[in-house]
């Protein structure tokens, strides 16, 4: 019996683990969703799963860089007005937003194509920005990424020749993000987050981010490595940001800004920075946790009692106690498969030493 345990840990330890049981738990949630069929749950758990894209992407960057990406909520923005305006049929977009530019307004694209057409405009202003952005670290890094964001959302907001302004940018009344495409997308984030974890560059970026002064020496291209994965991240969080604005419909630069980065930095630090199955599981966490705080406000607003902002006070407080008691997250920055093959490794020693003294 103890050398059929001790063959579970060699089976969990695969690398194709951690994804199989991330993708079987987020389609038996989403069709637990379906099943319910309460369109209020569906709602909710369609947009978890467009979040957990963003948060993917924005846990393969910061978690193996080591680097607060405050930018990246600029490329969700980014992925989320290109591939509206790539997919709006040239009529609507001619009477929403009078002044486009006509080569964009003559612009038109199936939802799919206009998807990858909006993450692959994010890649490219990323990939022509990053560059002298991935010579800074530390604080310098962090405050570049921060100014950087600002200046991505002040275009955003102003450039009414492309996004509306600052007024609201209309998509129409039909939805084209379902449910099932949120989920068929996060499935294959997912898959492909975890590889590039698993990859020879994600390696050498966590290198770079554990000592970048020894992985120099080892013959790393630093600069070289967190470009590349930064590009990568910026074309994920547009993928989740063009699935978001199909789904909402109507959108405005103010909706990937601050908040969009501090809900995602909260999901990330709650469920483990450094590995994929923490970002899913803070996903999880935090999003069930908005919705029963939300629902909090909306009772003690309902007996007369000003609630407004304990949704952001709590989660912001529930951070802190995580920085502060566990400060790798839920997982303890590693992947679900290693804990669950750790488990059953200390269960086939616990069974061993049992037998051992049965026998003597």
């Amino acid at each position: 019996m103890s050398a059929k345990v001790l063959k579970l840990p060699a089976v969990l330890s695969s690398k194709a683990t951690t994804p199989f049981m991330l993708v079987v738990i987020l389609i038996g949630l989403d069709f637990f969703a379906w099943w319910l069929n309460i369109p209020f749950v569906e709602d909710i758990f369609t947009v978890a799963t467009i979040t957990l894209v963003m948060v993917l992407g924005f846990q393969l960057f910061m978690g193996n860089s080591g680097i607060l990406n405050w930018s990246y909520a600029g490329y969700i923005g980014i992925g989320a007005f290109a591939s509206a305006i790539l997919s709006m049929s040239p009529e609507q977009k001619a009477k929403d937003i009078p002044v486009m530019y006509p080569l964009l307004v003559n612009l038109h694209l199936p939802f799919p194509l206009a998807l990858l057409g909006g993450a692959l405009t994010a890649a490219l202003v990323a990939a022509i920005v990053a560059w002298p952005l991935m010579r800074l670290t530390d604080s310098v890094g962090a405050i570049t990424q921060f100014a950087l964001l600002i200046v991505i959302n002040v275009i955003l907001s102003q450039w009414q020749e492309v996004t509306n302004g600052p007024r609201t940018f209309t998509l129409g009344r039909s939805r084209t993000t379902s449910i099932w495409i949120a989920l068929a997308v996060a499935v294959a984030v997912i898959v492909a987050v975890y590889w590039f974890k698993e990859s020879s560059l994600g390696y050498k970026l966590r290198a770079s981010r554990d000592d970048r002064y020894a992985a120099r020496s080892s013959g790393i291209n630093i600069i070289a490595v967190r470009y590349f994965a930064y590009v990568i991240s910026a074309f994920i969080g547009a993928i989740g940001g063009g699935l978001y604005s199909h789904y909402i419909l109507s959108i405005t630069a103010a909706a990937f800004y601050m908040s969009q980065v501090f809900v995602m930095l909260t999901m990330v630090v709650i469920g483990g920075s450094m590995s994929v199955s923490g970002a899913f599981l803070g996903t999880v966490v935090i999003t069930l946790s908005q919705q029963l705080l939300r629902q909090v406000e909306a009772y003690l607003s309902s007996i007369q009692i000003d609630a407004s902002g304990t949704t952001e006070i709590a989660l912001g407080v529930l951070m802190i106690i995580f920085l502060m008691i566990v400060p790798n997250g839920i997982t303890g920055g590693s992947e679900l498969g290693t804990n669950i093959s750790r488990l059953f490794a200390k269960k086939s020693k616990d069974d061993d030493s049992l037998s051992s003294d049965l026998g003597g």
